[in-house]
């Protein structure tokens, strides 16, 4: 089984942008933690991971996975709230996608609270900072085992 971790715009700064609402581990961190966390749950999965600022890298990514991998956990960023691109990408393949959020989306800013994505993913989970990527591996995993 092979899953993509798709991070959008501005998460290579983790660490270093607004520790208070997104922590101090910067992603190369909680990309290693995922590995390990996916390795002690004895997870029989191979992750890659993708980051990037640009909208349109993100929508090939989602178009390309459907013929690569069994599903993706997606981090939009601020891309969640604004394109309808994302969106349609992630309507357009046949896999499942879960979006995931390092922080309550719902309980910040009103126009963070609107989801793009969302109606088209299997799931969100947001809140849980560095652990909703752990969180997101773990649901996806055993959905697509029970498939």
């Amino acid at each position: 089984m092979k899953i993509l971790i798709l991070n959008g715009p501005n998460l290579n700064m983790l660490g270093l942008r607004e520790p208070e609402i997104y922590g101090t581990d910067s992603l190369d961190k909680i990309n290693a933690e995922l590995i390990e966390f996916k390795n002690k749950q004895n997870l029989d999965v191979e992750l890659d991971f993708f980051q990037t600022n640009h909208e349109g890298e993100i929508v090939d990514k989602i178009q390309q996975a459907n013929e690569i991998y069994e599903g993706i956990i997606l981090n939009p960023a601020a891309y969640t709230h604004t394109s309808i691109a994302i969106a349609d990408a992630i309507k357009a393949i046949n896999i499942p996608v879960v979006e995931v959020h390092l922080s309550n989306i719902h309980s910040r800013e009103d126009f963070r609270n609107v989801s793009f994505c969302a109606k088209n993913t299997l799931a969100q989970i947001a809140g849980f900072s560095k652990n909703s990527y752990k969180l997101a591996l773990l649901g996806l995993y055993e959905y697509l085992k029970n498939e």
